[in-house]
């Protein structure tokens, strides 16, 4: 979930996904990253649920996140901050039920929930939230 390759950011590059650590006594090719703040290097998780028609300002976050849509269809817009204020960067994005997207670290963006939605948001770090 990009709108252009120098804000790209997908499962192989996003700090979601790293220092997953191996657990003793668990199955080989296992590795888990835990929750911050227990872990300084874990991920912040939650289970949303929004209605239908709700939706949130422009934002950013201090860190990488990756939303999963367990149910329902929403869509994000990205933007740029320029002279005139905040300007879309690129089309806005739709995210059906079970696509995952992926938002790199200060990237501006809106989010719309076209239907009820149930998401897994999972934020690099300690979670933020930045009102543009």
């Amino acid at each position: 979930m990009t709108g252009d390759s120098a804000n790209e950011v997908n499962s192989d590059t996003s700090a979601v996904w790293q220092n997953h650590v191996s657990v003793p006594d668990t199955p080989d090719g296992f590795t888990v990253r835990t929750t911050y703040p227990n872990n300084p290097d874990g991920a912040e998780v939650m289970l949303e649920r929004w209605q239908a028609g709700s939706g949130e300002p422009p934002h950013s976050h201090p860190g990488d996140d990756m939303t999963v849509v367990v149910e329902g269809k929403m869509s994000v817009q990205f933007y740029i901050r320029d002279e005139a204020g905040l300007v879309p960067d690129g089309d806005r994005l739709v995210l059906n039920q079970g696509d995952t997207g992926y938002i790199k670290a200060g990237r501006i963006h809106d989010a719309r929930y076209i239907e009820d939605c149930k998401l897994v948001y999972v934020h690099d770090k300690a979670f933020g939230f930045t009102a543009e």
